[in-house]
């Protein structure tokens, strides 16, 4: 699984601008099955992405066709990590992750 930290790169003017199309993104990514969860970062300096169990290469391409990456709006901090131990409405998920 992988911890995705955004942090903007641009003024919350421009990012604000951009947000709807990132949040169609955003929605494509959740209906496609690869993001579990999202939000901002408090302070808003920032966003949180939660993804699904897959190849770096897919995740990096992915991330390439955020609006917000294109625009060179934010930067991207990958953290993959394998998780041993979940809350049982991600033991699906988990169960993947680990077969």
């Amino acid at each position: 699984m992988y911890v995705v930290l955004l942090e903007y790169t641009a003024p919350l003017d421009e990012v604000d601008y951009a947000l709807p199309d990132h949040v169609e993104w955003l929605k494509k990514q959740y209906e496609a099955g690869h993001f579990l969860a999202s939000g901002r970062q408090v302070p808003r300096v920032g966003g949180v992405i939660i993804a699904r169990p897959m190849v770096r290469g897919k995740l990096d391409a992915l991330l390439a066709t955020d609006p917000f990456a294109i625009r060179k709006l934010a930067k991207y901090q990958v953290v993959e990590f394998q998780a041993t131990r979940t809350a049982p409405e991600l033991a699906r998920v988990n169960e993947a992750a680990m077969g």
